[in-house]
């Protein structure tokens, strides 16, 4: 990253500008006080704007969009919703149905055993077999499963009845439980905790977008005081330039000592000082505001000025407390989390409440079935045992569609109802996390009604601030106008002879300082009010926006 250092030679030009319209005109005369504040304007943007940059107007508004669209907090941020969509999506995938199927041939021959294999050595035997089959979990809690078998078996073995042998069967089971996993179970338990994590993404989103934007205000705020204060440190130079060489003028007519000019010498040093300074803070302001509204990729990231089109202004409002207060408590992205942390907590407890229940499941099953295929006549055992050739005969043939008619007609069914009921002895691991879950619960209701008495302090601390900068600006206000006076009647006591360089150049000094007092009152009051309307809604670091300025 490149610096630009303050050009001395454009600064110096700068002054001299400055230094010959204040000498035109009257610093505190009406007839000149808008062709001064024009020249400081144009004076304040020409000292930081440097070659290759380029100043863009920009409204508080304007800035507020540009961080929701660019900022990189918040479009960090906005993904973990999505993040968090997939975690309820991966928790309501255990309600999914599981579909199988399966394929199978067996080819088996064995050695013959029996002196009625009708002199065989052998018997094969062969199986074809097909499955299909489909589970799942429901979101009561029961479950079934459904299973279609069809095979074909054939075999050379002379007592089969069958060769070709087929059958096909359908078995249906539901068990639903009836305590334990009744209201809740695990699945149910993760959709739920997911979705309250999924609503904690939502809120922490909000909270990061509300301070976001709060940093944006008061960064913007920050911004057009630097500016401000960078007119007010350079009409502080003019005046004692102006100062300077009256008093020069004064010794070469003699009515002052060579000595006396010293002190406004020094004065004007000081003044060129506050002045580097000031610029030196605009840069650094400017910089904190590009960070939050400005997507570094951009190209002109570090070569954009911001030029803020909207001045700070002093609107004295009521603050209503209760109202904020009010707001707060329901509305701060912090309570908010904590309650849905005592959400999830709550989640837990029914859970592990639910666990410790005896295990009583209902079982229902349904299992028709069909058989068929070629049907072989009885075997002669005499011709058998004599050695003699079997010949068999078809007695009937019952192909696959009518088995298939037997299983749908139910012809051939077997229904089974049941209840199993399981329950551990002694404690187990679900008493112990629900004592576990309790203990955390209670100890996040003691931390809320703690973070309820914080927020409402700080929202107490907040509108104090308000306040208390209302105040400031009204006193800052007074005081400026008062050192205004007080340095106009130095000055005509000085041209009078009535007094000295040093009473004036000290005048000088407290009028720079009302100025400074007044510009920062002013900013202050205005964070204050980013800052009153930002704790309803969301933690903010420190006490406010109230800064004393050493006199």
């Amino acid at each position: 990253m490149r610096l630009h250092q303050p050009n001395r030679r454009a600064r110096i030009a700068t002054m001299a500008a400055v230094f010959a319209t204040t000498m035109s005109v009257s610093a505190f005369g009406q007839s000149g006080q808008s062709s001064l504040s024009l020249a400081m304007q144009a004076a304040a943007q020409n000292a930081v704007q440097q070659p290759g940059e380029t100043v863009r107007r920009i409204s508080i508004d304007e800035a507020v969009k540009l961080a929701i669209e660019q900022n990189l907090g918040i479009r960090y941020q906005r993904i973990d919703p999505q993040i968090q969509d997939t975690g309820i999506a991966l928790a309501q995938s255990s309600w999914r149905p599981n579909f199988s199927t399966s394929l199978s041939r067996q080819s088996q021959t064995s050695a013959s055993t029996s002196s009625l294999s009708g002199g065989a050595t052998g018997i094969d035997n062969g199986t074809f077999a097909t499955a299909v089959s489909l589970a799942q979990t429901l979101p009561w809690g029961g479950n079934y499963s459904a299973a279609w078998n069809s095979s074909r078996f054939t075999t050379t073995n002379l007592f089969s009845s069958f060769s070709p042998q087929v059958s096909s069967n359908l078995n249906l089971q539901y068990t639903q439980p009836l305590l334990r996993n009744f209201q809740v179970d695990a699945i149910r338990q993760q959709v739920s905790l997911s979705r309250k994590v999924r609503d904690l993404s939502d809120i922490q989103l909000q909270s990061i977008i509300t301070q976001t934007l709060r940093s944006v205000r008061n960064a913007y705020w920050d911004l057009s005081y630097s500016i401000n204060n960078l007119k007010a440190q350079q009409e502080s130079l003019a005046l004692s330039q102006r100062s300077l060489k009256d008093n020069q003028k004064r010794v070469e007519i003699g009515t002052m000592a060579p000595i006396d000019i010293v002190q406004a010498q020094a004065e004007v040093a000081t003044n060129e000082s506050s002045v580097i300074v000031a610029e030196a803070a605009i840069k650094q302001a400017q910089d904190n505001l590009r960070m939050l509204i400005l997507d570094p990729g951009t190209a002109e990231f570090w070569t954009v000025n911001f030029e803020p089109t909207d001045a700070p202004s002093f609107d004295a409002r009521a603050i209503d407390v209760d109202g904020a207060v009010k707001t707060a408590l329901d509305k701060r992205s912090d309570l908010r989390s904590a309650k849905n942390a005592l959400d999830q907590s709550d989640i837990n407890i029914k859970y592990y409440t639910n666990q410790i229940k005896p295990d009583v499941n209902a079982n229902i099953g349904y299992n028709p079935v069909g058989v068929g295929g070629t049907q072989l006549s009885a075997v002669d055992l005499a011709a058998v045992a004599s050695g003699k050739a079997v010949n068999r005969t078809v007695v009937s043939d019952v192909g696959f569609g009518s088995v298939l008619g037997d299983v749908f007609q139910s012809t051939y069914p077997t229904w089974t109802f049941g209840i199993t009921v399981g329950y551990p002895l002694g404690a187990n691991t679900a008493h112990a996390n629900l004592a576990r879950v309790k203990l955390e619960y209670e100890q996040a209701q003691v931390q809320l009604k703690n973070m309820q008495m914080q927020v409402v302090t700080q929202v107490r601390g907040a509108a104090r601030n308000v306040r208390t900068n209302q105040q400031r600006v009204q006193s800052a206000r007074a005081s400026r106008e008062l050192q205004e006076k007080k340095l106009e009647a130095e000055e005509k006591k000085l041209a009078a002879g009535m007094s000295s360089p040093f009473f004036v150049v000290q005048a000088q000094r407290d009028l720079s300082l009302a100025r400074t007092v007044e510009i920062q009152a002013i900013s202050d009051y205005n964070k204050s009010l980013v800052d009153f309307e930002a704790v309803q809604q969301v933690p903010i670091n420190g006490g406010g926006n109230f800064v004393q300025v050493a006199r």
